[in-house]
């Protein structure tokens, strides 16, 4: 299992595109995917479950992953989010 916490960076927060983003990214893996929000824990691969999370302005998420690609899954959606869902 693999975990990292980041801070949502861009103003508006996660709303529709980041979230679709979000879920694209986790879905080229196979392993499992969470987000965390408090004691909230999130499905990485629902968009619903994303943008109901509410994660605005400078909220800290944990994602946690695990499977055979842990690495790479965590690596890719620390990456998009500290890219504020930028250059995809």
């Amino acid at each position: 299992m693999t975990e990292r916490l980041v801070t949502i960076q861009n103003r508006a927060g996660v709303h529709a595109r980041p979230a679709a983003l979000i879920v694209q990214t986790a879905s080229k893996f196979k392993s499992q995917i969470f987000f965390e929000k408090g004691s909230d824990r999130i499905n990485g691969k629902s968009i619903m479950g994303i943008l109901a999370m509410g994660a605005a302005f400078n909220t800290v998420l944990k994602i946690i992953t695990d499977g055979e690609d842990e690495e790479l899954a965590a690596n890719a959606l620390e990456e998009l989010i500290n890219n504020r869902f930028e250059g995809e």
